[in-house]
């Protein structure tokens, strides 16, 4: 990110963020227009490409700078002596909340950007996926406890099956939600949900 960008108050940065990953989580890249973001961000369009040249700096900007802070907070926040995967996925799920209330379009566009097609952007961000995948995101998983499942499982597909289940419930909660103020959302009641999920998945998949 820009450091004259970094400059500005964090408000100002935070209402360009999610104005431009609104945009682009809706639209998709082809089609979103710095119009609309300047006019949600309340900012001038000669502003904008002041912090960045044009929407395709702009847009792996975004990527660059979100996924590197999601993976920051997971580094910093999660208890990775843990090796429970349900213990791991529930300090995620609340690192995600607290992200979501910052930035309430962050997931909807990672999400967004891993279909992205746009040519003007896909090979760059086909190469960030693969690292982000890959590299970074399996490997939170691949130190568990596997001595917990029961006998005769796939452990390999479970592990997925509980990782599509965690994502399942994020997309739940996103849609909970969206129009909310931050005051209004209630984080220990949706982990508390999220725990009632995590004891059906234990019953089903633990010894």
């Amino acid at each position: 990110m820009e450091p004259k960008f970094l400059a500005l108050e964090q408000e100002k940065q935070d209402r360009i963020l999610n104005a431009a990953m609104k945009e682009f989580a809706q639209n998709g890249y082809k089609n979103t227009s710095t119009n609309n973001i300047v006019k949600q961000a309340g900012i001038s369009k000669g502003l904008l490409f002041h912090y960045f040249t044009n929407k395709r700096e702009l847009y792996l900007t975004l990527y660059d700078y979100f996924v590197e802070l999601f993976l920051k907070e997971m580094q910093q926040k999660v208890d990775w002596e843990d090796k429970d995967i349900f213990s791991r996925h529930r300090q995620i799920a609340a690192l995600k909340i607290k992200l979501f209330h910052q930035y309430e379009h962050i997931f909807n566009f990672l999400n967004a950007a891993m279909s992205e097609n746009s040519r003007e952007v896909k090979s760059e961000l086909d190469s960030r996926k693969e690292k982000f995948i890959n590299h970074n995101y399996r490997e939170m998983l691949q130190d568990i406890d596997k001595s917990k499942f029961k006998e005769g499982l796939d452990v390999s597909k479970i592990i997925e099956i509980i990782s599509w289940s965690m994502e399942g419930f994020a997309y739940k909660q996103q849609a909970k939600f969206k129009g909310l103020s931050i005051n209004e959302m209630d984080l220990e009641e949706t982990l508390q949900e999220l725990d009632r999920y995590i004891e059906v998945l234990k019953y089903s998949f633990y010894k």
